[in-house]
């Protein structure tokens, strides 16, 4: 499992400043917009696929520190 948790951790901090790049490429979001509305837009996508990424880094960090679920 650390073994796991490591390459988790990895993809999810180079994701993370993957999409961090692209999203401060992409034009603003509109404030006024709902959340379906902002997953059209590519800043809207790229603002998620940030928080996901963010999501795999935080399960790879528990994996490498709790390996069998202490």
């Amino acid at each position: 499992m650390r073994n796991l948790g490591g390459i988790a951790l990895l993809v999810g901090i180079v994701g993370f400043f993957y999409a961090s790049s692209q999203l401060a490429e992409a034009p603003p979001p509109n404030a006024d917009a709902s959340i379906t509305e902002a997953l059209r837009d590519s800043s809207g996508r790229w603002e998620l696929a940030r928080y996901g990424a963010a999501a795999v880094a935080g399960f790879g960090l528990l994996m490498l520190v709790f390996p069998k679920g202490r």
